[in-house]
C-alpha cells in the first residue's frame, strides 16, 4: 500500500520553438543581414557589415541557450509515506528533495502582476517548484498537489 502512487508528474517548460522554426527564423534574419550587408558595402560604408553578421551569430547563440534551458525539468511523486522533487537540469547532477506528506504544506502565492510563487514548505525548509510554469499552471499543480497530499494523509499506514 505505501508504494501506491498518488501523483506524478514531470513539469518541463514550453520550448520556445522548434528546431526547424528556429534554423527557418536564424535562415531569414541572415538573408536580411546579408541583402543589407551588400547594400551597406556598395554605398562605402563597409565597416558596418561584421556587426551584421556578428548580429546573426548572437541571435544563433540566443536560440542554442533558449532551447538548452528547455530541457530542464521537475519531476514530482507523491506516495502515502513520501512526496519527492527531482531538478532535473540540462546540464550538471540533478538534485533529489523528499518531505514527508504529513507535515508539507503547498503554498501558491499569487501576486498580481507579479507570477505567483509555487512552494513546498515543511520544518522550515522551503523548496520552490515549476519557476518556470505559467501562473496557471502553477495553480493546476498546486490544486492536483494539494489534493494528493490529502490522500496521502489520508491513507492509514499498515502497521508492522
Amino acid at each position: 500500500m505505501s508504494d501506491t502512487v498518488l501523483f506524478n508528474v514531470t513539469l518541463r517548460p514550453n520550448p520556445p520553438m522548434s528546431a526547424a522554426g528556429l534554423k527557418l527564423t536564424l535562415a531569414v534574419v541572415a538573408a536580411m543581414n546579408l541583402a543589407f550587408a551588400i547594400w551597406f558595402v556598395m554605398r562605402g560604408a563597409w565597416p558596418v557589415t561584421p556587426f551584421m553578421g556578428l548580429d546573426v551569430a548572437l541571435l544563433g547563440f540566443a536560440f542554442h541557450v533558449s532551447r538548452v534551458a528547455a530541457r530542464r525539468r521537475e519531476e514530482l511523486r507523491v506516495t502515502p509515506n513520501l512526496l519527492s522533487l527531482d531538478r532535473i537540469p540540462p546540464r550538471g547532477a540533478p538534485t533529489h528533495i523528499e518531505f514527508n506528506p504529513y507535515w508539507v504544506q503547498v503554498d501558491w502565492e499569487e501576486q498580481p502582476p507579479k507570477p505567483g510563487l509555487l512552494t513546498l514548505r515543511s520544518h522550515g525548509r522551503a523548496e520552490p517548484v515549476g519557476s518556470f510554469l505559467a501562473p496557471e499552471e502553477k495553480r493546476n499543480v498546486a490544486s492536483a498537489l494539494r489534493a494528493a497530499i490529502g490522500r496521502a494523509r489520508a491513507t492509514p499506514i499498515p502497521s508492522g
